[in-house]
């Protein structure tokens, strides 16, 4: 949070939990926040809030799978140039 500067940031994609105990989720949502206002370019940048898990992420069989196939989801469309949001032109 402390580190940024007004430069050309790629694509990211933050992740938080809700419930995380070691990482409240106000931190990386005021590192976006600050990083949205200094960047110098329009690269997607996306915070994701994940309203059930803790620190280590969803627990369960699938839930993994699920996060994963998120990420998937956002290198694909950055690597596609596809338009914020993933939906195509």
């Amino acid at each position: 949070y402390e580190n940024l500067r007004a430069v050309d940031y790629p694509a990211i994609a933050a992740v938080t939990s809700l419930h995380d105990t070691r990482v409240h989720y106000v931190e990386p949502a005021k590192w976006v926040a600050k990083l949205r206002a200094m960047r110098t370019n329009a690269a997607p940048l996306l915070l994701h809030v994940n309203m059930e898990a803790g620190h280590g992420g969803k627990s369960g069989r699938y839930e993994h799978l699920h996060e994963v196939a998120r990420e998937y989801a956002f290198v694909l469309a950055i690597f596609q140039g596809l338009p914020f949001g993933g939906a195509a032109p």
